[in-house]
């Protein structure tokens, strides 16, 4: 999700809610304790440099169970973001104290931000040896082309 998909969200949500991939509900006391721009620069393992920014939003929980943050206050603290660290429409990723800090990304489905599965890659699966995956096929789905063989073609 970009950074404009959020504020536009909340500017239809009467209270914030975000849901983990399990289903479990964030507490409805949590914090966004910072809101950035991280810059990632690196050299992918077939020796490409690539760069990314991300907007990146960190939620916490606190013992403050009377502290609930309201969609126009949420919206304040993007839109302060974005004056002051220069952040552009960029893709949204979460930070959430689990086990350990958990990334993930951002959806929406009408009523609760989902914090969805984030999965590592290999960027250059060409330059170090990956192979790509095989195109699975059903044989009775293909379809025969002129130079395939007919039963009673005399092709054979």
């Amino acid at each position: 999700m970009k950074l404009s998909e959020i504020k536009q969200h909340l500017n239809t949500l009467e209270n914030i809610a975000f849901k983990l991939p399990n289903g479990e509900l964030v507490p409805k006391h949590f914090h966004v304790t910072e809101v950035g721009k991280v810059t990632k620069k690196f050299i992918d393992c077939g020796g490409t440099v690539r760069n990314e920014e991300v907007v990146n939003f960190q939620l916490w929980n606190a013992n403050d169970y009377d502290h609930r943050l309201h969609p126009d206050k949420l919206i304040h603290i993007i839109e302060l973001s974005e004056k002051t660290l220069h952040i552009g429409d960029l893709d949204i990723e979460v930070e959430y104290q689990g086990e350990t800090i958990g990334k993930f990304g951002l959806d929406f489905d009408g009523t609760s931000f989902l914090l969805t599965g984030k999965q590592t890659d290999c960027l250059a699966k060409d330059n170090c040896g990956v192979p790509e995956p095989k195109q699975k096929v059903k044989l009775k789905e293909l379809q025969a082309t002129g130079n395939s063989c007919a039963p009673n073609s005399g092709c054979c």
